[in-house]
């Protein structure tokens, strides 16, 4: 990416303000969609697959967090994305944290971050994307506010619900994913305790849609909470898992730098291996039984190939590309094929979880 020399020396958040803003411009007008499609889009029919009723193009999405308030639903086909995921959007309006919210970790691969849910909140958001048509699959990521408000449990479950409702009754997600995990928010992660996950999803079932709904996992979990929360999911019918987080541990050996600019979430190379061990760990331990959808460090082909051979049927990204630029998507899906083909595989179907099994 030849802009990147550039865009390195701006601040993080800078570079995606004007990304999203430039991205939402460019997606509004047929000719910026069929220029984007003309340089970035790849499709093969090798990549195709239908899961949980939904007809995905590719296994390549873009993960929770970079388009928080959904405004490059209309682009992200035409960088060649399979599917997108927008959020995490809570029940209100969020200013987030104080900035500032990210920092790249050029020696790690890594981003830095500590955005608190920054978003409009899921009425606004809800009302705009109810005048669109979306061309590819679109996943709601949904948290609860990061307010002091919403630490009381019940209070919490509440702004789940209050989202969940509000894009249910406009018919707007192909599915949705419980962001049960984000390290930088007021009273922590309570939703990863198997006792109050099941408060959540005893709520959310009163209210189901028949929307597959995921739930986004922290990295850091142990194998016990996680044997715990898989139970859960069976009882209440939970499509699969998000497979990961950022990680919240930073004496990680994966991290380069010497020091760290600030305090929050890490991702990309960092999280990389432990996302990894959470597939090939949920996958095998259930069989495939749960749809895994893999985030976490991929930055090339043979990244999202190891996570699909551990049991991911889908992945996710986002700082892959904020390294390498949005050529990044094609390149993995092309690579992909190519990697599907040299292994006597017909469809990408064919290569989740081959090496776990």
């Amino acid at each position: 990416m030849l802009a990147r020399p550039v865009f390195f020396m701006i601040d993080a958040q800078d570079v995606h303000d004007f990304t999203v803003q430039f991205g939402n411009k460019l997606g509004t007008y047929k000719i910026g969609r069929i220029t984007t499609a003309l340089l970035f889009n790849y499709q093969s029919p090798i990549l195709k697959q239908t899961i949980c009723g939904i007809e995905f193009k590719n296994p390549v999405g873009l993960a929770a967090g970079f388009d928080k308030d959904a405004y490059l639903t209309q682009l992200l086909p035409e960088v060649g994305f399979g599917y997108m995921e927008v959020g995490s959007i809570t029940g209100e309006p969020c200013a987030g944290n104080p900035r500032p919210w990210m920092w790249r970790l050029p020696k790690s691969k890594s981003l830095l971050v500590n955005y608190g849910l920054k978003n409009e909140g899921c009425e606004k958001i809800a009302k705009r994307l109810s005048l669109e048509k979306f061309q590819i699959p679109l996943g709601i990521n949904i948290a609860k506010t990061n307010s002091p408000d919403t630490v009381d449990l019940q209070k919490g479950i509440d702004d789940y619900l209050k989202v969940y409702r509000t894009f249910t009754q406009a018919g707007i997600g192909d599915y949705f994913t419980l962001n049960i995990s984000c390290p930088n928010t007021y009273g922590g992660e309570p939703f990863a305790e198997p006792a109050n996950l099941k408060r959540l999803l005893e709520a959310i079932c009163v209210l189901s849609s028949n929307k597959p709904v995921f739930i986004k996992l922290s990295p850091d979990l142990s194998q016990s909470v996680i044997d715990q929360i898989i139970k859960i999911a069976r009882q209440y019918k939970i499509s699969g898992f998000v497979c990961s987080n950022l990680t919240k541990e930073q004496s990680s050996p994966k991290i380069r730098e010497t020091r760290l600019p600030g305090k929050g979430g890490l991702s990309g190379k960092v999280v990389e291996d432990l996302a990894n061990e959470q597939i090939e760990y949920i996958y095998r331990k259930t069989h495939g039984e749960f749809v895994i959808i893999g985030c976490g460090g991929v930055f090339s082909a043979k990244d999202a190939y190891k996570k699909i051979k551990l049991g991911a049927s889908l992945i996710q990204q986002v700082t892959g590309m904020i390294f390498e630029g949005p050529q990044l998507v094609s390149e993995i899906n092309q690579g992909l094929v190519k990697l599907l083909k040299k292994d006597g595989f017909n469809s990408i179907s064919e290569a989740i979880g081959i090496e776990n099994k």
